[in-house]
């Protein structure tokens, strides 16, 4: 795939959150200063003149108002491509549903517990 460089990229980042799997578009992705977050910056929303409205995308114009950057946790991150053209964002339920039991967070390097030497 050939890139030209006066071309912005376009990232598509999916992830986990509270039992739901976002699908949103970004134009800068990185790891960030805090340690074991992804950095999200300028989100990208469709344009408001369609005559579709689809009402996930809302939703997330809603949630995200006002937000410059956010950070996502690495664990919570579920793929992040560089796309060519922006496509809609979105909210879905994940596959487990609206499950109260959630994955305890692993530190991202191994150390020594309690009573090990």
């Amino acid at each position: 795939m050939t890139k030209r460089k006066s071309e912005t990229p376009i990232y598509k980042v999916i992830f986990t959150n509270q039992g739901q799997v976002y699908e949103i578009y970004a134009a800068h992705v990185s790891q960030g200063e805090m340690f074991g977050f992804i950095e999200v910056e300028q989100l990208l929303f469709g344009e408001r003149s369609q005559l579709i409205v689809d009402s996930s995308e809302e939703r997330l114009k809603t949630e995200f108002a006002g937000v410059k950057r956010f950070f996502i946790p690495m664990h919570a991150v579920v793929r992040i491509d560089e796309v060519e053209k922006q496509g809609s964002s979105r909210i879905t339920a994940s596959e487990g549903g609206t499950s109260v039991v959630k994955a305890f967070p692993v530190p991202a390097a191994p150390g020594k517990g309690p009573g090990q030497r």
